[in-house]
């Protein structure tokens, strides 16, 4: 069974390939990822690992947080599992709060 690691605080420039060498150092790895902004295309300085293994995935854990790379201490864990998306237009879905029922906030 394969393991996903979240891995951030990398420098902006670390490139795939570096990533998954880094961390080959301590196992099988099946897959590398970095996070890149929708806009600008840019590296957002975090990404996945996913290892050959629930052991390799935890000594490269043990091994590589804290490690410094770039001048920047790597902060590296299990990924945690996401829940689905909401769809739906905007960001901000208003909805009342509990001081001000009905929602939006006070009416002057």
């Amino acid at each position: 069974m394969t393991r996903k690691i979240f891995v951030a605080n990398f420098p902006y420039q670390t490139t795939v390939e570096e990533l998954s060498t880094l961390f080959e150092e301590h196992g099988e790895v099946v897959s590398a990822k970095i996070a890149t902004d929708r806009d600008t295309g840019r590296s957002r300085g975090f990404g996945f690992v996913e290892m050959g293994s629930e052991e390799q995935a935890a000594e490269a854990i043990r091994s590589l947080n804290g490690y410094e790379l770039g001048g920047r201490p790597l902060a590296v864990r299990e990924a945690e599992e996401r829940g689905p998306r909401r769809s739906g237009p905007g960001g901000f879905r208003g909805g009342g709060g509990r001081r001000y029922p009905g929602g939006g906030g006070p009416r002057y």
